[in-house]
C-alpha cells in the first residue's frame, strides 16, 4: 500500500500504545515522545512521515528572521508530520495558523511541537491535528529562529530522522524507525486484533487470566 493507504489505515485502526508494545518487543524501547506534548483536541489522531524542524532560541532580531521557516513549511510533502524542535523552548512560540495552514495546504497530515504554539482556536477550526506542550501568544521573531531542516532532531526525547513514521494520539506520541515501518505495522495490527478479542471475551464474563492465556496480551 502508499503512504496515503498506510497512515489512513493506521489512523483508523491503531493506536499508541499498541504501537509502543510492539516496539518494546522489538527491543526499541525509548521510542515515545515525553508525555507533555498534547494534541489541542483530544480526538485528534495522526500518522505520517516525519518531516523535521530545527529552532533555537535567539534574543535579538536577525535581518530576516523567517528565511529557513518559510523554506521549511513551503518544502513539505503529501503525508508527512512536521517535527518541530525547540529544544522546548518556553520563549518562542514557534507555530501557529498560517503555518498550519500553510503545511495542510502542502499535503502535511499534522504537527508536532516540543514547545509553544498560538492561533490555537483558527487551528482548531482549521481542523489541522497540531500536539503541542502549551501555548503562548508571541510571535517567533526575535525569540526563536529556525537554523535547519530534514535533519536528525531529538524531539521531546526521541530522536528523530527525517522519514521515520510519527503516531500520535490523546495518549501521547510514538517514533517508528523508518526500516521498521511494515514490521511494526503487521505486528501491532494482530496485537490489536488480539486485545479486541480479549476485551470482548472479558465483556462475557471470562477471567483476566483466561483470556491472557489465550491471547497472550494484557
Amino acid at each position: 500500500m502508499n503512504d496515503k493507504q498506510l497512515f489512513d489505515r493506521m489512523s483508523e485502526t491503531l493506536y499508541s500504545a499498541v504501537i509502543s508494545d510492539t516496539l518494546d518487543e522489538l527491543g526499541y524501547r525509548n521510542q515515545v515522545m515525553r508525555e507533555n506534548i498534547n494534541p489541542l483536541d483530544p480526538n485528534w489522531v495522526v500518522a505520517g512521515r516525519a518531516k523535521t524542524i530545527l529552532s533555537v532560541d535567539v534574543h535579538y532580531l536577525p535581518a530576516d528572521p523567517y528565511e529557513k521557516e518559510i523554506a521549511a513549511v513551503d518544502s513539505v510533502k503529501p503525508n508527512e508530520v512536521v517535527i518541530g524542535c525547540t529544544n522546548e523552548s518556553r520563549q518562542n512560540g514557534l507555530w501557529g495558523e498560517l503555518l498550519s495552514t500553510a503545511s495542510k495546504m502542502r499535503g502535511a497530515r499534522g504537527a508536532i511541537v516540543d514547545g509553544l504554539i498560538r492561533d490555537t482556536k483558527k487551528i482548531l477550526e482549521l481542523g489541522f491535528p497540531v500536539f503541542a506542550t502549551g501555548t503562548k501568544p508571541v510571535d517567533s521573531q526575535g525569540r526563536g529562529l529556525v537554523i535547519d531542516y530534514d535533519i536528525p532532531v531529538l524531539c521531546g526525547g526521541v530522536l528523530v530522522h527525517p522519514g521515520d513514521i510519527v503516531f500520535g494520539d490523546r495518549d501521547g506520541i510514538v517514533v517508528i524507525p523508518s526500516a521498521l515501518a511494515d514490521e511494526v505495522f503487521r505486528r501491532a495490527l494482530d496485537k490489536a486484533t488480539r486485545e479486541n478479542h480479549t476485551r470482548n471475551e472479558l465483556l462475557e464474563g471470562r477471567t483476566l487470566r483466561e483470556v491472557y492465556d489465550k491471547y497472550g496480551v494484557l
